[in-house]
């Protein structure tokens, strides 16, 4: 049904339940689904010409509005935790509180920053961020479609935001969920606000969120957009939930994670860098194609 499934990048552990979903939603229209997507690695670029892109996190870490001490100390836990986090031999359970302990000592360290808000929009400009392959065409088609786009980001929403709106795709059906800056009267940063929102709690978030979704109530179809397993949960606050097409983005340690991933996404894409997978499929069930 959509040839783009074919792509050599394309896996999928049961393609006959795939078109089944697909042919579902797409009966029931357009107007009853709604898009959920991580954002580092999932919108953006894992990398760009061999070099790494940076994630919201990143793009701060690697910015001049952080001392090199403060760098030195953000590399050494990247060093410990990351690791963990794709240690595709230990459950969730396990990693959770090593997550909290991660985001929570990085979050630290930034406020002992005192950032400025009126510099983060020249440290977004100045970083190697990209959006995807085909982030043009997601964005406004769903903004033409009046399809809700929710993105779940363990990331830093005020850097998350000034990407978006740098590429000048930040729409009004655009509504995001991530971890945003607390900043004083003088414009610096004091503190992170709210729950934390890390890669492996964004079940919670979803649930924090309920009233959002309540909005959504006649959305009950959902494309589900995400890098990591932690991702799978974004959908949990979606009210009477009717289908979901979970789509997987695979480009790290790809071997020792591709079965798991395969065993929890319905689409796994490896090694691919644009959304021309989640395009087709969008057009595909706004009855372009």
């Amino acid at each position: 049904m959509i040839s783009e499934l074919s792509n050599p990048s394309v896996c999928m552990r049961d393609p006959q339940r795939v078109q089944e979903i697909l042919q579902c939603m797409l009966k029931a229209g357009s107007n009853t689904l709604q898009v959920i997507s991580d954002f580092d690695m999932t919108l953006t670029r894992f990398a760009f010409n061999g070099k790494r892109c940076p994630t919201c996190h990143n793009i701060l870490d690697n910015s001049k509005l952080i001392s090199q001490e403060c760098k030195g100390k953000l590399k050494d836990l990247l060093n410990t935790y990351y690791p963990i986090e794709i240690d595709s031999s230990r459950s969730i359970a396990e990693k959770l509180p090593l997550m909290v302990e991660w985001w929570t000592k990085a979050h630290e360290l930034l406020v002992q920053q005192k950032i400025r808000k009126d510099l983060l929009a020249t440290v977004v400009r100045e970083s190697d961020a990209k959006l995807r392959e085909g982030y043009q065409l997601f964005f406004s088609h769903l903004h033409q479609h009046s399809i809700p786009l929710l993105i779940f980001s363990a990331g830093i929403g005020d850097i998350l935001e000034e990407v978006i709106h740098q590429a000048g795709v930040f729409h009004p059906n655009v509504k995001v969920f991530s971890n945003y800056m607390d900043f004083d009267q003088a414009g610096v940063l004091r503190a992170f606000k709210g729950e934390l929102i890390h890669i492996y709690n964004k079940r919670e978030g979803a649930l924090l969120n309920t009233g959002h979704f309540q909005e959504l109530r006649a959305r009950p179809n959902v494309l589900l957009l995400g890098d990591s397993l932690g991702d799978l949960t974004m959908a949990d606050g979606v009210h009477d939930m009717e289908n979901v097409l979970k789509i997987g983005f695979l480009i790290d340690k790809v071997e020792e994670r591709k079965q798991s991933y395969l065993d929890s996404y319905d689409i796994v894409l490896v090694k691919d860098e644009t959304l021309d997978v989640a395009n087709a499929v969008l057009l595909y069930l706004t009855g372009n194609k």
